[in-house]
């Protein structure tokens, strides 16, 4: 009997040991995975350096335009020196307009070639000192007249903006930054597109500045840390 209770003790202590080592493992393993999910972070944000030449402002400014086009891009811009230059020319249907290292945050842009009439516009009057609401009547008056080319009905522009201005010279992500997307559709209004005027949804497409000359589509995705 005595050998019997013995037995019961020693089985009770050993499983009583067996299990304090799975609790301590499990323990070690959470504050492992803890360790290296902090270690991933700091090396994520130790990649992000200053856009602090004309290389790393192209390449930063590309990643507005789609992946498989960003090699045939022609890119133009303020340069790190405050010259506005075409950095190189291009060979595709995009034109990449580069961040103003001048301004805070970052702003890049890419275009199809058939908007740079519009945009070239812009840039002109904003030089000339003009407010964006004179801007916007100049250009309406003009693309009415039929002297401002509006480009071919469709014609995209994206957008790639955030806050910093540094960026992983690996991968050209800037960081924190986050895309926007607009399909120009001069004139066009939300009976001809069945678009609402106004945002009803996140990712919901919809019509800004209908029945004018700026009339156009815009997408604004979920931001990654805001998908479900």
């Amino acid at each position: 009997m005595k050998q019997f209770l013995f037995a019961i003790i020693l089985i009770g202590t050993l499983m009583s040991c067996k299990n304090t080592g799975k609790n301590k493992n499990n323990q070690d393993d959470s504050a492992g995975s803890e360790i290296m999910e902090n270690k991933t972070v700091e090396q994520m944000a130790a990649n992000y350096v200053a856009i602090d030449s004309d290389e790393a402002l192209v390449a930063a400014s590309l990643m507005a335009a789609p992946a498989a086009s960003r090699d045939g891009c022609k890119v133009i811009g303020y340069n790190m020196a405050g010259e506005f230059v075409t950095f190189r020319e291009g060979a595709n249907e995009f034109i990449v307009l580069t961040d103003n290292p001048k301004q805070s945050g970052f702003n890049a842009a890419c275009y199809h070639k058939s908007l740079e009439p519009f945009m070239a516009r812009g840039r002109e009057l904003r030089a000339e000192g003009k407010t964006g609401p004179e801007i916007f009547d100049i250009r309406e008056e003009e693309a009415k007249s039929g002297k401002l080319d509006m480009g071919k009905p469709g014609a995209t522009l994206h957008i790639y903006y955030g806050e910093s201005d540094r960026y992983n010279p690996e991968t050209h992500e800037v960081e924190g930054a986050h895309y926007r997307y607009v399909v120009y559709l001069p004139f066009a209004t939300a009976e001809s597109t069945g678009l609402p005027e106004n945002p009803i949804g996140p990712n919901h497409p919809w019509i800004m500045n209908p029945g004018t000359h700026r009339a156009h589509i815009m997408i604004s995705p979920l931001h990654n840390d805001k998908k479900e």
